[in-house]
């Protein structure tokens, strides 16, 4: 049932915008305008049958995750299965960018006119840059920040400007930053299954985020080192509240670090406290609870300690970014379509497969039990649904809300085993004709 109303609400968000109804996904727009920024929609991208080079080594990986995947991951040992796991994602997610070639599939993908490489030159004094950094978020001012660095915290920009400055500047190296760093959010995954629920789950889970749908996103765009990034923050924080490493107050403070910079990479992962939140409520024991979170969370507030004190408050950014994005294409793309349109997307980024194992995750008797994979798989589900509805996630999630449904592809560890094979299959296979028939602007 789940994968039935999955299809069709993927089938409507395509179709039902061309069907002269009043439903669509961009108003305001000429039929140039409308093929460049909703032609593809509910994905961000444009039609076009292609393959490239990276169309072998990519149905390669996906035929041999069906074949061997669950095989392997039951018999790796731990330690290597989590970089067998990273590395598979790594060179998944590497192929389907190529899928459109060097320059136009990856390379150059972070050197387009929105992105973060463009501004790097501009920055001569980072200290100076912080400090006015909220004053040049507003649209319409002469030194205005480009899309993508006025609509995110300082830290996406001072990451790329400090690649820049130890000589790793060009699109290529911030492209394998991204790639290396997204795609290691496969070993978190894992890291935070087994310490939450088991590692016969964790293992299940495996083949699932190593060959996910959303790898398609996740090497060419700089939201896939910020799931890198969160992915590790509750890792960190699940091996603190199980408290299976020699010194969980030292995770529970390494988590808080990188949450508290996940919050400079993006608005929209001060959303990962609900993820956060489903992690605390795994806890045997209140004690356990608030022995990861009283670390977490000073550390976190030392991360935001230090920015205020550079000159940057996330609060006045976060409301300058409000007022700039309703300046922006957002006030043409109306949420009666999004609202919906959004869940279309999320769909084809996660694939059918995750879908089906987000079905298993309402059992009462599980979540009653507090079973750390359900309760996990709620927390990312709950800040998706509240992005959704924030009115502030209007196209482009497959992308944007990459930190939340990463963990959504791990739900397929829920599936009968002698099923999920199949499901795998129809995940790889959903991504190879996504990746092949559009364009996608990331």
């Amino acid at each position: 049932m789940a994968v039935t109303l999955g299809v069709i609400l993927v089938a409507a968000a395509f179709v039902v915008p061309r069907l002269d109804l009043g439903v669509t996904p961009l108003i305001n727009a000429d039929e140039e305008r409308f093929a460049a920024f909703a032609g593809a929609a509910p994905v961000f991208g444009w039609w076009e049958n292609h393959i490239g080079w990276g169309t072998g080594p990519a149905i390669l990986i996906a035929v041999a995750a069906v074949l061997w995947g669950q095989r392997l991951a039951r018999r790796l040992p731990w330690r290597v299965l989590l970089v067998v796991a990273w590395a598979t994602s790594a060179a998944w997610a590497f192929s389907l960018a190529m899928v459109d070639g060097w320059q136009r599939g990856f390379a150059g993908r972070l050197t387009a006119r929105h992105e973060y490489l463009r501004q790097v030159p501009t920055v001569d004094d980072v200290g100076e840059a912080v400090r006015t950094f909220s004053d040049r978020i507003l649209d319409y001012q002469p030194d205005s920040w480009i899309t993508h660095v006025s609509g995110h915290p300082p830290g996406a920009l001072l990451t790329f400007v400090w690649l820049d400055r130890i000589g790793l500047g060009g699109g290529a190296w911030a492209g394998t930053l991204c790639l290396l760093v997204g795609s290691s959010a496969a070993a978190a995954i894992l890291v935070a299954v087994r310490a939450l629920a088991d590692e016969d789950t964790a293992r299940l889970a495996a083949p699932f985020v190593a060959v996910a749908p959303t790898a398609i996103w996740i090497a060419v765009s700089a939201d896939g080192y910020f799931v890198g990034v969160a992915a590790w923050g509750i890792a960190l924080l699940a091996l603190a509240v199980a408290g299976t490493v020699r010194w969980p107050i030292v995770a529970a403070a390494g988590a808080g670090l990188l949450l508290g910079w996940a919050i400079f990479l993006s608005y929209g992962l001060g959303l990962m406290a609900l993820p956060a939140v489903a992690v605390l409520l795994c806890a045997t024991h209140w004690r356990a609870a608030m022995r990861a979170l009283v670390p977490a969370v000073l550390a976190a507030v030392a991360v935001v300690a230090v920015f205020a004190a550079a000159g940057f408050w996330w609060f006045d950014g976060y409301h300058l970014v409000q007022e700039r994005y309703w300046q922006g294409i957002a006030s043409d793309r109306p949420f009666s379509y999004w609202v919906w349109g959004n869940l279309a997307a999320t769909v084809l980024a996660i694939g059918l497969g995750s879908v089906a194992g987000i079905a298993r995750v309402f059992d009462l008797g599980a979540l009653r039990r507090r079973a750390g994979l359900h309760l996990l798989v709620l927390g990312a589900l709950a800040a998706v649904l509240a992005a959704d509805l924030s009115m502030l996630s209007k196209a482009e999630v497959e992308r944007i809300w990459l930190p939340f449904t990463v963990w959504l592809t791990a739900a397929a560890a829920l599936l009968p085993p002698r099923s999920q094979h199949w499901w795998l299959a129809v995940n790889a296979l959903g991504a190879l004709v996504l990746n092949h028939v559009i364009f996608t602007n990331w």
